[in-house]
């Protein structure tokens, strides 16, 4: 088993399409023939530094969609914040931000610089993501919406923010949705704002020496949760990844597998130093099929998008032919399943995905 915090091995263990139907403003809510495509089919990006509460700024790049044949910036954008692997720079994910933000999103990506400590060899500085950012991302961007000079002024929802993450990142994601302080992956204090809402991690699990090697119950407080899997990821173990989904205690969630992707199936370009094992799906269609799919799961349970639910949890498995899903939802007959249900029954994973996904692999 490989550690939630998997870094280089220089470092110890412990440490390791819709068309759009207005020219302005919102988004459809529906269409006749639903189709997995980005909803917009541009979008734009611009620098900024986000204050951090300990002090100092993160230097960013917030990703968002345009209205084709125009520089118009549709309003009431959700917020997605993506926390980047362990050393991996920021702008290595402007290929996947990119696409997510055309899903109708303000996709922000941040470097997050700083240092752990390792009880034997002491300090190590680095790009590591940590809890600490959901609360000042959220509170940087609240100020950014009334900042007059920024590209999304005015235009952002900040009562929704989903939360993406790569790797180390995405365990920082799995430690923020249970609205705990977990060592390492958060220093000083943690409340989960009510502002989150779901979370989608790519390469990541909860695996960790410090939980006497077993994952421990995710209590995700009615947060949904995604995870999304490369078959042939040589740094995260897929079993891990198995793992921590069924350690993730309330529904609905999903477990994603991209059949042919590796650790890095998520950044513009492969990592063949840190992962040894090379991907056998093409690097731009692994992060189109990773960014579609978290998209869509945030856009299911952030928004309410009916037919994005359906995709993630019931059709969309039989019309992407590299990935597979295992999913749970809540029963019919429950609160939260009467919402979930409407528009369609659900079926959920086929008995032979597994065996599918060896004999591709």
């Amino acid at each position: 088993m490989k550690s939630i915090l998997d870094v280089p091995q220089t470092l110890p263990a412990a440490l390791a399409g819709f068309t759009l139907l207005t020219l302005c403003c919102g988004f459809p809510t529906s269409a006749a023939t639903f189709t997995p495509e980005p909803l917009f089919e541009t979008s734009s990006s611009y620098t900024t530094a986000i204050p951090r509460t300990d002090g100092g700024s993160d230097p960013a790049s917030i990703y968002y969609p345009v209205v084709s044949g125009s520089a118009t910036v549709p309003e009431n954008l959700p917020i997605a914040l993506l926390l980047q692997g362990a050393l991996v720079n920021q702008t290595n994910y402007s290929n996947f931000a990119g696409i997510v933000a055309q899903y109708g999103f303000a996709v922000v990506v941040p470097n997050h610089f700083r240092t752990l400590v390792d009880p034997v060899v002491g300090p190590f500085p680095g790009l590591f993501p940590e809890q600490q950012q959901v609360l000042d991302v959220l509170a940087f961007l609240k100020t950014e919406n009334t900042n007059a000079t920024a590209p999304i002024a005015g235009q952002l929802n900040t009562s929704q923010l989903g939360l993406l993450g790569h790797s180390f990142g995405g365990a920082v994601g799995l430690a923020a949705v249970q609205n705990t302080c977990v060592p390492i992956l958060c220093t000083g204090s943690y409340t989960r704002p009510p502002e989150l809402k779901a979370g989608a991690f790519y390469g990541a699990s909860f695996f960790d020496p410090r939980f006497q090697n077993t994952i421990p119950a995710i209590n995700n407080q009615e947060v949904p949760v995604a995870l999304i899997a490369g078959s042939k990821d040589g740094v995260t173990d897929l079993a891990d990844v198995e793992a921590t989904y069924n350690q993730i205690q309330e529904l609905p969630k999903t477990l994603i597998t991209v059949i042919g992707a590796n650790h890095y199936g998520i950044t513009n370009t492969d990592n063949p130093v840190r992962d040894p094992i090379r991907p056998t799906l093409e690097q731009s269609v692994a992060t189109e099929a990773i960014a579609r799919w978290s998209a869509l799961f945030l856009r299911a349970n952030i928004l309410g998008d009916e037919q994005a639910f359906n995709y993630i949890f019931n059709t969309g498995d039989a019309l992407d032919p590299n990935v597979t899903t295992t999913a749970a939802v809540p029963e019919p007959g429950t609160v939260v399943g009467i919402i979930l249900f409407t528009g369609g029954v659900l079926s959920l994973k086929r008995q032979s995905q597994q065996t599918r996904i060896r004999d591709q692999d």
